[in-house]
């Protein structure tokens, strides 16, 4: 009989080779290999190179690939690590014997050094039993491993050859469950109906490793709080067969607890809404609400509002993922600092076939106003800077129903510093107020079950904000928006945000001649400006496995939807002047707009990574509309687009700009189609300091030409039109805090001739400076 096997491997000579190396660091690095290690290496050693798997077997092994790759990893120790056929980090461990080796040397051995690995301290006979013991993990019982070792006396190096002999596999003929008491035999054998083991399966300890967990999780979902994996041994019996097959028998270790053989059945539910852990002696009043009891020291948080967002419910069995779904849909108000859920025990009421448990919600609220004051310095890359100062009020409880109501205020003044600015009194004065109300629950004529969004309650958000903006000796603009819609998560990854209602109203309230003539020599822009109310609906999808940090390939993706003007074109009033429709007197705007932007991250391990970004979007006016809203259209180029170009710099298209710049300082470049390409290195330095090597492609079109904007229209040469530049950045990455500082160059700049464009222009490095990654 052969009973559970475990297995235990070493984990040393984990391998050095992975720090990042810049340029110039890894230029040295090959100038320095010039020079052979072999007349450093000891007389009496040789270097260890590396292990070899031959594999010979008695019968037709399938996934031989697979399982020669998974022994040849475990092979120790690991030899020393090559770049291009030479050994860096060996080669400044021996720069560093000497006995003055220098600063760099000590340097380069510090970040890229290793010890030597030499055949004499390759231990083969240990080797080969590990190898053996994951042969049996793998269920080929009886197999050998054989080792030699190779030398090369001449090259002095060596390597170890094991010679495995692998038997045929034993296979499973039965799995049952062995006599164990009621109730539990019932719900394990219930389990085990579902399980993936069938007959003719390998015998594979990871298997039975994943099956004794998923029983567990079983178990615990129909109540057995106190159960635990452990408690469960897999016998295999090999005696019954002669053509290695094994009989699987599943049974419990011998002295289980009895707590843990019944499941427990949730009693009463107490949530304790208001909890304070420094007064948890208060006297608290207690409501009894759609069978639970709410308690708090004061009326904080209404029962019914707060109900919804708990799934436990008393007289169901005890259930984890209740709790973890209780527990997640509770932090989601945005109310509660902690959210502690804790389930006790009640012995007296044990019995042989059930037991009881009282749960109880500790909820600590946060404090339920806050007034913040922030004074900011705004650069920004169109060669604006200035002061700008911000208040905030927040009301965490509003209506305690968990409603945050935000109120903020914001006073801005801008002025031109650089960039060719062709008029040096040219000022920017902004003012802006903005109210906002979340509710953790859906406002809908119609009642939705609370049941179906499961994993998370919808919020309904509501907004309303009025901005004015006083661009000296150009215009006045007053606008304002307003807001409703939804915003839930599907689960982990997936949210969803629609906004039914989404209005933009603008009104250019005052222009000054210079202006004036800018829209007259642009008729475009003045269509833009003319429309100036936007009333429609957006979608937005988003898919993101950056919240698992530790993954190895990771994804995002987002997909924005907005349409606007289809409503209100049903109450629209013909403007014989413009021969375009009007609402509550406004020329109103119709287009449909699709945003595509897709991430991908390749993580190297926790401090290296590659990252890139494909975007694309589209608006397409038509009705009321021959172009879309001046607010709603592209722009390329900037911190967080093509970055060796300034921002709003880039296009359309082939567009170069005036001979005098004269109206670059005023009219940015825009289009309704764009097209986007990143890609970037992040990579260690030191301490909190982080770099990147980056390269960015892109620019934005018109699909229809316009005049004042030549070389701007969408073609099938659009390739040759990208942008295209290269740089090297600088982070200061603090707990997730990053405030990002990046130089870039253009490698392509299709304002030039064609024949011309690539260039590198590394005299007009761009400077950004941005928080937080751009992608």
């Amino acid at each position: 009989m052969i009973k559970y096997i475990s297995l235990h491997r070493s984990n040393n000579g984990l391998s050095q080779w992975n720090r990042p190396l810049s340029f110039a660091l890894l230029l040295l690095v090959l100038v320095s290999q010039s020079c052979s290690i072999q007349k450093h290496i000891p007389e009496d050693e040789l270097l260890y190179t590396g292990g070899k798997i031959a594999i010979e077997t008695d019968s037709i092994l399938e996934q031989e690939d697979q399982l020669k790759s998974e022994l040849e990893n475990i092979l120790r120790p690991e030899p020393n690590s090559k770049f291009l056929g030479i050994y860096p980090g060996l080669y400044y461990y021996y720069k560093t014997q000497r006995e003055k080796p220098g600063f760099i040397n000590n340097w380069l051995y510090k970040k890229i050094g290793e010890e030597p690995v030499y055949v004499s301290d390759v231990k083969t006979y240990e080797v080969d039993d590990i190898i053996v013991n994951r042969l049996e993990n793998h269920g080929f019982f009886y197999s050998n491993s054989a080792s030699t070792l190779e030398k090369n006396v001449e090259d002095k190096t060596g390597e170890a050859l094991y010679t495995v002999s692998i038997k045929q596999p034993y296979t499973l003929a039965s799995y049952q469950l062995d006599s164990i008491q009621e109730p539990i035999y019932t719900d394990i054998e219930s389990s085990i109906n579902t399980t993936q083991f069938k007959k003719g399966l390998r015998f594979d300890l990871a298997f039975l490793k994943t099956e004794r967990q998923r029983i567990d999780n079983d178990l615990k979902s129909k109540g057995y709080y106190n159960f635990n994996p452990d408690f469960l041994i897999f016998e295999a019996d090999t005696t019954r067969y002669t053509s290695r097959q094994f009989d699987l028998y599943l049974r419990l270790k011998n002295a289980v607890p009895k707590k843990s053989l019944v499941p427990y059945r949730v009693e009463k539910i107490n949530i304790y809404s208001d909890y304070d852990i420094e007064n948890s002696a208060a006297t608290n009043d207690t409501i009894r609400f759609n069978n639970k009891n709410f308690i708090e020291t004061e009326s904080y948080f209404n029962p019914e509002n707060l109900d919804p967002f708990i799934t436990l419910k008393e007289g169901d069995y005890y259930n984890p993922q209740e709790s973890r779904n209780t527990a997640r849909r509770l932090s989601t108000i945005g109310t509660y600092k902690y959210v502690n859920i804790q389930y006790q025990e009640m012995d007296s009421l044990l019995t042989d076939s059930t037991a009881v448990l009282h749960a109880n919600i500790y909820l600590s609220p946060l404090n339920k106003r806050a007034l913040k004051a922030e004074l900011q310095a705004v650069t920004k890359s169109n060669s604006f800077a200035g002061p700008a100062l911000e208040f905030s009020y927040s009301n965490r409880n509003l209506f305690k129903g968990g409603e945050i109501f935000n109120l903020s205020t914001s006073l801005g003044y801008e002025f031109q510093v650089g960039g060719g600015n062709n008029n040096p009194s040219a000022s920017s004065t902004s003012i802006g107020v903005k109210g906002e109300v979340l509710f953790p629950k859906v406002l809908f004529p119609f009642k939705i079950s609370d049941t179906f969004f499961d994993y998370s309650i919808p919020k309904t958000k509501t907004s309303l904000g009025i901005d004015y903006l006083n661009r000296s000796d150009l215009y006045r603009l007053l606008s304002g928006t307003a807001e409703f819609g939804y915003l839930w998560n599907e689960n982990r990854y997936t949210t969803h945000e629609l906004n039914p209602i989404s209005i933009n109203y603008n009104n250019l309230i005052k222009t000054t001649p210079e202006f004036d003539e800018i829209l007259e020599d642009n008729p475009f822009l003045q269509q833009s400006f003319d429309q100036e109310f936007i009333a429609g609906l957006n979608y937005s999808f988003t898919y993101n496995e950056m919240v698992d940090v530790n993954k190895k390939h990771q994804i995002y993706a987002n997909t924005t939807v907005d349409i606007a003007g289809n409503v209100v074109s049903l109450f629209g009033k013909n403007n014989t002047d413009t021969r375009t429709k009007t609402f509550l007197g406004l020329e109103y705007a119709q287009y449909a707009k699709l945003d595509v932007d897709f991430r991908y991250h390749f993580n190297f391990n926790s401090d290296q990574k590659i990252a890139t970004r494909l975007f694309a979007g589209y608006g397409m006016p038509y009705g009321n509309s021959d172009l879309m809203p001046y607010i709603k259209q592209y722009y390329s180029g900037g911190p967080n687009s093509v970055r060796a170009f300034s921002i709003r710099s880039l296009g359309p298209g082939t567009y170069e700009g005036t001979e005098d710049g004269s109206y670059n300082n005023f009219v940015d470049q825009t289009g309704n189609i764009r097209l986007e390409a990143n890609v970037e290195y992040r990579f260690p330095l030191f301490s909190f300091f982080k770099g990147a090597l980056f390269a960015d492609a892109g620019n934005v079109w018109n699909s229809k030409e316009n005049e004042a904007l030549p070389g701007g229209k969408f073609s099938s040469d659009f390739m040759s039109q990208l942008g295209i530049g290269v740089g090297v950045g600088l982070r200061v990455d603090v707990q997730g805090f990053v405030i990002r500082f990046d130089f870039a160059a253009p490698v392509h700049d299709p304002t030039l001739k064609e024949g011309e464009r690539y260039d590198f222009q590394y005299e007009e490095t761009t400077f950004n400076f941005g928080i937080g990654y751009p992608f």
